[in-house]
């Protein structure tokens, strides 16, 4: 994407004949499109295009599933925060505050 934002810019610069950039070659001012060709060519080869949009996909399905189970009231973080929290209360309050505590 850098190669296509540069490559657009050095375009406009060389149409508009901006500073020395009028007096340059065509082929410096396409040279970034050809840079992002060849990088797009690589990195579909060896999976690294995939690889991310698989990393999104698996980002977004996670997103989902916490935002279900969080509409369901089953977040598990919640719940062990909770648990935790009433645990420690019975703790401290020992064993003859538990009313279900027959001992």
């Amino acid at each position: 994407m850098a190669f296509l934002i540069i490559g657009v810019l050095l375009l406009a610069g060389k149409l508009a004949e901006i500073g020395p950039m009028g007096d340059w070659s065509w082929w410096i001012v396409l040279a970034p499109f050809a840079m992002a060709t060849v990088w797009w060519a690589i990195a579909d080869s060896v999976g690294f295009t995939q690889r991310k949009a698989m990393q999104r996909m698996d980002d977004r399905k996670e997103k989902r599933r916490t935002d279900a189970m969080e509409a369901l009231g089953l977040n598990k973080r919640r719940v062990k925060q909770v648990t935790r929290a009433e645990e420690d209360v019975r703790r401290r309050e020992g064993p003859s505050a538990d009313p279900t505590n027959r001992d």
